[in-house]
């Protein structure tokens, strides 16, 4: 059973940082793609960031500059690196690990940003 799971959420303050991870167990992300999506209550679930199977990142214009995708396939693991936090990234921050017939998304992990 493939799974991902994601971590490092938590309460930090404007201009603070955190590093979230996403592991995948029952599968490889090797060759793969993983990105990062969010959600606030009441509104679509938005894209984040993705890294390609290659490593090649891509990021949505919010946060451009200042969150950094990584991947470590020895550990099945995606890193989402977010520096220079704002209120606005406040959200629930979920994984999405997409394989060649199937994509599979964790639980999300709660990133909380205040003033």
């Amino acid at each position: 059973q493939v799974q991902v799971v994601e971590s490092g959420g938590g309460l930090v303050q404007a201009g603070g940082s955190l590093r979230l991870s996403c592991v995948a167990s029952g599968t490889t992300i090797y060759g793969n793609s993983v990105a990062w999506f969010r959600q606030v209550p009441g509104k679509q679930r938005e894209f984040v960031a993705e890294i390609t199977g290659g490593g090649v990142p891509g990021y949505s214009n919010p946060v451009n500059g200042r969150f950094t995708i990584s991947r470590d396939d020895a550990k099945n693991t995606v890193y989402l690196q977010m520096n220079g936090l704002k209120p606005e990234d406040t959200g629930i921050y979920f994984c999405k690990l997409r394989e060649p017939f199937s994509s599979t998304w964790g639980q999300g992990t709660q990133v909380t940003v205040t003033s």
